[in-house]
């Protein structure tokens, strides 16, 4: 899943990858700060999903949507706009965007502009087993789930399940739930400084505080205490 972001201030083009990473941490994000160096990256990656700000130097986010919908007749464009009033709704009509966002970006309305991609992807993309399946996960996360859990809840038996998680998924199941935590660990981290990393551990899925910094250290390089000190 490769994801495109264009915006010319790095800031939000950081603050974008971060939100949506926290939410789909196996998606990839390919940043560009004008429509030159978007069709580079369009060219060298089969784009999915793209968020393009509508005033970009040069041509602007509706130019190069058009391009890149010629381009890419599959991709998924959403606009991100610093107005309220969307004065361009014909050419947006025209290239096919599906939904828009206003600057500053806040997590929950890309939370509900994601959801709305999510549901119109799954019926492309994942069979309803492994959208709900998915869905489960993502909302019980912080709790201990296993895959014969899943799969009751979602009727099926394990192994039929997991030989269908990792072919639609492109991973197994405990390693797509092991990331998932780590991602939410690292917002936990971030976000709420007060935390004793016991509590990030116990709120992101992972029951031994050890095991969990064990873990973090071996994924991301660094210590959950250092990531926090880090992101001050």
């Amino acid at each position: 899943m490769n994801v495109l972001l264009v915006d010319d201030e790095p800031l939000v083009l950081e603050q974008m990858e971060y939100m949506i990473q926290s939410i789909y941490p196996f998606w990839k994000f390919h940043k560009a700060a004008d429509a030159v160096q978007a069709l580079t990256l369009n060219q060298n990656f089969k784009i999915n999903l793209a968020f393009l700000d509508i005033n970009l130097p040069g041509r602007s986010g509706l130019e190069f949507g058009e391009d890149l919908r010629a381009l890419n007749k599959d991709v998924e464009i959403i606009m991100v706009t610093a107005h309220q009033s969307f004065d361009y709704a014909q050419q947006s009509i025209r290239i096919g965007v599906v939904d828009y966002l206003t600057k500053p970006v806040i997590e929950s309305d890309l939370r509900k502009v994601l959801s709305r991609y999510n549901e119109r992807e799954s019926s492309h993309h994942y069979s309803s087993l492994i959208h709900h399946s998915l869905s489960f996960i993502h909302e019980n996360y912080a709790e201990k789930i296993s895959l014969s859990e899943i799969a009751r809840e979602v009727h099926t038996n394990p192994t039929y399940l997991s030989r269908k998680f990792h072919e639609e998924v492109g991973t197994s199941f405990s390693e797509y739930l092991m990331q998932y935590r780590i991602k939410a660990a690292k917002r936990a981290l971030t976000n709420n400084t007060s935390w004793s990393i016991s509590d990030v551990a116990e709120s992101s899925g992972f029951n031994s505080q050890h095991y969990f910094s064990t873990l973090f250290r071996k994924i991301e390089g660094i210590t959950p205490k250092e990531f926090r000190e880090k992101g001050k």
